[in-house]
């Protein structure tokens, strides 16, 4: 694969509870440990956020792209992502992903296919692909 575009980012401090930098500086804040991790929480973001937030965007994107190229019109339209963290039974920590379309005007077997479609094209997708658990959902 030819990157067309690599985003670049920095992490220093204490990791979780350290401080994270994009090469452009667009993104430039501190982190912190959740609550349910024993961290002190608060109004600071944490990986899996940021994780959750890039993966919705970017499947939001790869559907429209599939709904194009069916000549499928979507209106108010909306993915989440939930993104959990835990202990892998082998040892070390895993992910969760659920992903949940609102698709309204489309029947369910029309959403379905076009949510099983974008999960072949998006790129947060194919790189989790036989890693992390994915769950696709209706709203």
């Amino acid at each position: 694969m030819t990157a067309i575009y690599t985003a670049s980012a920095t992490a220093t401090g204490d990791g979780r509870n350290g401080h994270v930098r994009s090469s452009d500086g667009v993104l430039d804040f501190d982190l912190a440990v959740p609550k349910e991790m024993g961290g002190p929480g608060g109004a600071l973001t944490n990986p899996e956020q940021l994780f959750a937030a890039g993966y919705a965007a970017c499947f939001h994107s790869a559907l429209k792209l599939v709904a194009g190229k069916q000549k499928v019109t979507l209106t108010d339209t909306a993915i989440t992502v939930d993104v959990g963290i835990g202990q892998l039974p082998s040892g070390g920590f895993g992910l969760s992903v659920s992903i949940e379309a609102e698709l309204p005007g489309l029947s369910e077997e029309q959403a379905t296919a076009l949510l099983e479609a974008a999960h072949q094209v998006c790129p947060y997708s194919n790189a989790t692909r036989g890693n992390v658990e994915v769950q696709l959902t209706l709203a």
